[in-house]
């Protein structure tokens, strides 16, 4: 296995220039630049993230999610609150996020705490997804043993039919939070690799910005 990690390209680019000391004051906006560039690239699910979570036990955890906004009050994501995100959020709101668009050679990184959207927020984010997804979501068993396949297909199939007879429908365990940072590191790659990394740094008066060795 070495031989075959090694044979494989990493960081080989072209990757666009970056500019420290060209990028706006606060996160968000050099965040929605990026994010709109990995669009524009043409990557797929560019705003697929992995968020790391701990246990009750200080374990890390960690899976990969959709961004669903960005406002100025955070990063927002959706998930089941009975399931083992939402306990674990429960239990301690600290999170991270990690974006990675591998074809520009970038890299965003936050720190920071989750808390719950209001309930009209959590309502709609529901109701705006796929009947395929609402109804996996009211089978409300995320991450339990499963017996069967055909115990899956059932479960879901009643929901289905759940939200047939009621397209208002929402589950009761579905949580809306938002991911408020006091970090967000960016990090350009390089094909020489003299990357860039950049710090934001939340503080009362505002962000402060610091350049990091790679």
């Amino acid at each position: 296995m070495k031989d075959e990690l090694r044979a494989l390209a990493s960081l080989a680019g072209p990757f666009p220039p970056f500019d420290a000391d060209a990028v706006p004051d606060d996160p968000r906006d050099l965040f929605s630049d990026w994010l709109r560039d990995a669009i524009a690239a043409g990557i797929r699910e560019p705003h697929a993230m992995v968020l790391s979570t701990v246990d009750g036990n200080g374990a890390p955890d960690a899976r990969l999610l959709i961004l669903k906004n960005l406002d100025a009050r955070g990063w927002h994501f959706a998930t089941s609150g009975n399931g083992p995100k939402g306990r674990q959020i429960a239990l301690n709101p600290y999170v991270a996020l990690t974006f990675y668009w591998p074809a520009l050679g970038r890299q965003v990184r936050l720190r920071g705490t989750a808390f719950e959207a209001g309930e009209p927020e959590r309502m709609a984010d529901f109701r705006s997804r796929s009947a395929s997804a609402r109804a996996a979501a009211l089978a409300g068993r995320q991450s339990e043993p499963l017996s069967s396949r055909s115990e899956l297909h059932a479960a879901i199939d009643e929901q289905v039919r759940r939200i047939q007879a009621e397209p208002d429908l929402v589950a009761p365990n579905w949580q809306l939070f938002i991911a408020m940072p006091h970090e967000v590191e960016f990090w350009q790659g390089a094909e020489d690799r003299r990357h860039h990394r950049l710090l934001y740094r939340r503080e009362k008066a505002g962000w402060r910005r610091e350049s990091l060795w790679p």
